[in-house]
């Protein structure tokens, strides 16, 4: 845990008076992704599972659909003041080059987008469409999901400061959980281990988030063909928009034995305990 958690002084305060000691907190630094040696992003991520991070970036993008589109995903030199590698840039060759300079990416909130512009561009750009009949999950399986998600998310156990993300299969079995300083990068890193576990399109695969559910997380489950995805806290507008517009179910305030469904309901069975509460 020697890169993802910092150690820093600290002064707390609490009813039993002023105490300094140092506070473990979550490592943040900078990603630059480079295709075919060529600036394409910068996203500031919690280090780890950065191959993973790239593949489901790209996958997110639309610039990649398999680990077979990737030849290779390499470090590059940099430094820091005492001359280490900081492992912060990542050159990922593809087997098709593409442009790198004038690329828009949908993933950030200042994009530009209208709501409308947003959703037309997500829907024409998924190579996995949603099909209209997928899995089905019982709501009381679901329901645990969230637990299961905390129980792997050692490194906020430490710092408090961390997303995390999750997939799924219907039944409740945690294939992958990834956490990250940003809940788009954690999304990105359990997309990416699907990717390279050849499990894109994940039509049976659900998406579990710490956090809220924004148009930029739909957006990515979308993408990865995931038809569901569940979120501890709130959903956007936008959110919920394009998860009608795509076909996706949506559930949002997964809390306990509670949740809201937003959109296409019938993928989930609901049980008897939860139909009553």
């Amino acid at each position: 845990m020697s890169r993802v958690t910092a150690r820093r002084k600290t002064r707390r305060i609490s009813p039993n008076g002023v105490i300094e000691r140092p506070d473990s907190v979550a490592v943040e630094e900078p990603l630059e992704l480079r295709l075919d040696g060529q600036s394409l992003t910068v996203t500031m991520r919690t280090p780890g599972s950065d191959i993973e991070l790239v593949h489901g970036f790209l996958l997110g993008e639309g610039i990649i659909q398999t680990a077979e589109d990737v030849v290779s995903a390499r470090y590059c030199a940099g430094t820091d003041a005492n001359g280490q590698n900081t492992y912060n840039v990542l050159d990922v060759h593809l087997r098709t080059p593409i442009p790198v300079h004038g690329r828009n990416f949908l993933t950030t909130g200042a994009c530009g987008l209208c709501g409308k512009t947003a959703l037309e561009e997500v829907r024409t750009r998924t190579r996995f469409p949603l099909p209209t009949t997928s899995i089905t999950v019982d709501t009381e399986t679901l329901a645990d999901m969230p637990d299961q998600l905390r129980t792997h998310q050692t490194v906020f156990e430490a710092t408090g400061g961390l997303h995390a993300a999750g997939l799924f299969t219907a039944d409740g079995t945690a294939l992958a959980v990834r956490e990250d300083i940003g809940r788009h990068n954690a999304v990105d890193k359990v997309l990416g281990w699907a990717v390279l576990e050849n499990r894109i399109p994940a039509n049976d695969l659900v998406l579990i988030v710490s956090g809220r559910a924004s148009f930029e997380l739909v957006q990515k489950a979308v993408m990865a063909g995931i038809p569901m995805l569940g979120a501890v806290s709130a959903p956007s507008s936008l959110a919920i928009d394009l998860a009608a517009e795509s076909g996706l179910t949506l559930v949002g305030f997964l809390r306990g034995d509670t949740m809201n469904i937003y959109s296409r309901s019938d993928r989930l069975t609901v049980t008897a305990e939860v139909a009553a509460y």
